[in-house]
């Protein structure tokens, strides 16, 4: 039996490992493990960041006076990536804090800290020393290879972009414009973390939301009402789907679409006007084009023709989805005229699914118990890839119900990182789904390689005392692909921390979650979990599972309009080529989504509680661009014997997908996963387009 190799089955670790005990085993297997070390207090974050700073500056400083004999890739290229990599991990830290932390002294602390962070890493791009060292080292002409030889490039293009060869006031010019962004940004996701919009009800107002969800003591208030709250997506789900009352649905989806606009609009539009005037400055026609160069669509125009495309091919089957939902409405509200309007969509798709198809989601849940969806999730995950999840014992909880687990290689019982687990929603938290990377992996001149740490950041449902928390089956569907960048993360082996796991194209980085999204629609992995929480004997029935596709079916233009509306919308205010001509944000926002989609309701500001256009920008689009990519390696699975079990397809997948990061190029590591060609075809399947000639 293998080093420290334990006999027992995936999933039954009785008593956690210690960490120390998970530090020795990466130690004898030439690997580093660690934990990040949490300040607690606003002075602490405060000091963290003022020393990592001051180490970086120190080794830029000796970087920058490097005598043209030691020149090198390891003193000058490799040393670059390596002196950021302790203040990143800082930042890191501080940036999970700023958007986890129960106590609001310490977010805000992190908010300040976070710019001032930002301000440096932009101010970095423009020590024109430094430039100089690397600059004379480039000159030198190195014969470098593979990851190397792709620093190299990326590094040179990256001083490129940051207008280190233009005359030296432009570049002043454009390193402030660059800092103020970076300050206005952070204020932006702020204010949407801030936000609140807490919504009061009766209950008779809830009429047709689940009687689990209603009998939750929690958010009923003083006077007996229901306090639910807009911006805790759940809530405003639950409400969305079922709520039976349109006046319900529609205070709930004003409260939603009007997060943070009273601070935001403002923001946006100076957000707009700084990166125009960047990417003009430049050399770009607009944002767009700039942030695109980088991704695999390589300019704005691309991306943008590859939406309108998609939208023109889901028009007609759009148009039927939505008369079919405005049949019902006119049946159910006894109005032949009735107008369907866009706080109604959610819950007449989900009527829709309930009649046509008998299928009820909320009537699901009872399957998906939270902690047994995420055994059946580790169970799957560690089978296909060859992994082993074990909890740990964590020397620090920022929150109490927070989980640490250790990933390990199978085989070896190598450790390849570690994850915590926080998913529940509370006051002053990240309000949606997301994977926050902590600690890089990377491989040290010494030879040890530091393996990843990161953090799930969710918000399924509130377990209470006398019940679990029971998951929809599009929040198994969420976990199954937040997971997956969380694999793509801890399994990399990327030298160069730059190019390490998610480190990938905006537009390719979400394909392989994506793809994962598809084992939770199949029967047989969903046996292996899903089980009536009651009465775990009782699974859940292979033709309600095969009416759930047929929904999803007759439903999924309605989603996919959406989800264009928004990339159209991003694209379009980020192709704006005169700073003094920036648009009306509300006015484009709300003219494309209502003609892509439907109109957003009257005074309200969806824009601004968009955080993608912080994190995304320019780049929303490649969330259907990289469901095109997951579509097809999908097919990779269905077309085996052993379909989503297929344990070597999961080993090329972890290989030649989540192993290489952006060490190589995308289009090189799908090639090398697919076997062959690139088809979009399944994706088109996939959405009800026919592809036949």
């Amino acid at each position: 039996m293998p080093d420290n190799q334990t006999s027992e089955t995936p999933n039954q670790h009785p008593t956690p490992l210690s960490f120390s005990e998970a530090q020795a085993r990466a130690k004898r297997a030439g690997s580093r493990l660690e934990l990040p070390a949490f300040e607690t207090t606003p002075e602490a974050l405060k000091a963290a960041m003022e020393q990592a700073i001051q180490e970086a500056n120190q080794r830029l400083d000796r970087l920058a006076a490097l005598p043209a004999a030691e020149l090198s890739f390891a003193s000058t290229i490799r040393e670059l990536d390596d002196l950021c990599y302790p203040a990143n991990l800082a930042a890191n830290r501080i940036y999970l804090i700023k958007e986890t932390s129960p106590d609001a002294s310490m977010r805000e602390q992190a908010t300040d800290l976070i710019k001032e962070f930002q301000d440096w890493a932009v101010g970095l791009d423009y020590r024109e020393d430094v430039y100089r060292s690397i600059r004379a080292y480039a000159d030198t002409n190195p014969q470098l290879e593979g990851e190397d030889d792709r620093l190299f490039n990326d590094t040179l293009r990256d001083y490129r972009r940051a207008g280190l060869e233009l005359a030296p006031e432009e570049r002043k010019a454009v390193e402030q414009l660059r800092k103020d962004l970076s300050r206005v940004s952070t204020d932006f996701d702020a204010n949407i973390t801030k936000a609140t919009a807490k919504v009061q009800f009766t209950r008779e107002d809830l009429e047709g939301l689940p009687k689990d969800f209603l009998d939750q003591e929690d958010l009923i208030n003083e006077e007996r009402k229901y306090e639910l709250e807009a911006n805790v997506t759940w809530h405003f789900v639950t409400v969305m789907e079922n709520a039976i009352s349109e006046d319900t649905r529609k205070r709930m989806k004003m409260a939603r679409y009007t997060l943070a606009a009273d601070q935001n609009i403002a923001l946006l539009n100076e957000i707009l006007r700084l990166r125009t005037l960047i990417s003009n400055k430049l050399g770009y026609a607009s944002w767009a084009d700039y942030k695109t160069e980088t991704k695999m669509a390589g300019n704005g125009a691309t991306a943008i023709q590859f939406l309108k495309e998609l939208n023109e091919g889901l028009n007609t089957k759009f148009d039927a989805e939505l008369e079919s939902y405005r049949a019902i409405k006119a049946e159910e509200t006894k109005n032949p005229d009735a107008t369907l309007k866009v706080w109604d969509w959610r819950y007449y798709a989900n009527q829709l699914k309930k009649r046509r198809y008998e299928v009820d989601t909320e009537q699901l849940r009872t399957f998906f118990p939270y902690e047994g969806a995420l055994r059946g999730m580790f169970q799957t995950y560690e089978n296909i890839f060859g992994l082993v999840f074990s909890p740990l014992e964590a020397p620090y909880k920022w929150v109490e119900d927070l989980q640490l687990y250790l990933v390990s290689d199978a085989e070896t019982t190598e450790p390849l990182g570690t994850f915590y687990l926080d998913m529940f929603p509370r006051k002053g938290k990240f309000n949606h789904f997301a994977q926050f990377g902590l600690i890089d992996g990377k491989r040290h001149p010494n030879g040890d390689y530091q393996r990843p740490c990161v953090a799930l950041i969710c918000n399924f449902p509130t377990p209470a005392e006398d019940k679990p928390s029971l998951l929809s089956h599009n929040e198994v569907e969420t976990l199954f692909h937040e997971f997956g960048h969380a694999l793509h993360s801890l399994l990399t082996q990327a030298n160069h921390s730059r190019f390490s796991g998610t480190s990938v194209p905006r537009d390719f980085v979400e394909a392989p979650s994506q793809m994962l999204e598809n084992w939770v629609w199949d029967q047989d992995v969903l046996d292996t979990f899903a089980a009536d929480y009651r009465d775990e004997t009782k699974k859940i029935p292979a033709d309600i599972i095969a009416r759930l596709k047929e929904a999803r079916l007759a439903t999924i233009g309605t989603f996919y309009k959406r989800q264009l509306s928004f990339g159209l919308l991003d694209l379009e205010l980020h192709s704006v080529s005169d700073p003094t001509k920036v648009p009306d944000v509300l006015e484009v926002s709300n003219r494309i989504i209502a003609d892509v989609f439907m109109a957003s309701p009257e005074g309200t500001a969806f824009v601004a509680s968009f955080g993608h256009l912080t994190g995304y920008d320019a780049g929303y689009y490649g969330y259907a661009w990289a469901d095109a990519i997951a579509a097809d390696m999908a097919v990779v699975f269905e077309e085996s014997p052993k379909r989503y079990f297929d344990t070597e397809i999961g080993r090329r997948l972890r290989d030649e997908i989540y192993a290489p990061g952006d060490s190589r190029d995308v289009n090189e590591s799908i090639a090398k996963f697919l076997q062959r060609p690139r088809s979009i075809k399944p994706f088109l399947k996939s959405v009800g387009i026919n592809t036949e000639d």
